[in-house]
């Protein structure tokens, strides 16, 4: 074969790998993507595997979400907002071994707020998120998501009543404590960690 014959052959397989990586990318696409992320699902393999109720609840929170950054409605333009609970705070300290992660989270109805410090002995990953009431299993909403933090303080408002809290993951070979400081309007908190049953603590 001519070197000019090689170079159409070379060029003919490249288009076809093209071709072929394009066609794969738009059925991901069409078939997870837009049901897990839209709730959209022109094929039905959305509904399939469970992704479209994945879809919809994500439209749902940003909604809510993008309405209260907005400041949308009278209470959430209002600047001050009674609270029917009771006012409680708490320290805790937990120890996270090397290689390991632990989540520890709030109860929070829609529009209830929590102020938060927390700091680590060293850098930890951590993942600020909620799980909303009534969204399929395995549904997370993410807040905040960092890598290499030793500390982090704010004020959250709950944009929809569900669990909020923090997912810290200790990358290094040696354990670390988190002192995490809230107050807020929970009654409720949960910890999570992988093999061991779920610590719940009211207030």
């Amino acid at each position: 074969m001519t070197e000019d014959g090689q170079v159409v052959e070379i060029r003919q397989r490249l288009a076809v790998a093209v071709g072929a990586a394009l066609l794969v990318a738009g059925l991901v696409l069409v078939m997870f993507v837009l049901p897990a992320e839209y709730g959209v699902d022109p094929l039905g393999t959305g509904a399939r595997f469970g992704l479209v109720e994945l879809g919809v609840t994500g439209q749902q929170v940003a909604a809510l979400e993008a309405a209260a950054a907005a400041g949308e409605g009278a209470e959430q333009a209002a600047i001050i907002v009674a609270q029917d609970g009771e006012f409680v705070g708490e320290t805790v300290d937990f120890i996270v071994a090397a290689g390991e992660g632990m989540e520890y989270k709030y109860r929070l109805e829609e529009g209830e707020a929590l102020l938060y410090s927390w700091t680590a002995t060293g850098p930890v990953e951590y993942e600020f998120h909620a799980e909303p009431d009534g969204a399929p299993r395995g549904y997370a909403q993410t807040y905040e998501l960092r890598q290499a933090m030793s500390e982090a303080s704010g004020t959250l408002n709950a944009p929809f009543s569900g669990i909020h809290g923090w997912y810290w993951e200790n990358l290094s070979d040696q354990e670390i404590t988190v002192t995490l400081t809230t107050a807020g309007f929970y009654n409720l908190s949960h910890e999570f960690r992988a093999g061991a049953p779920t610590v719940n603590k009211n207030f």
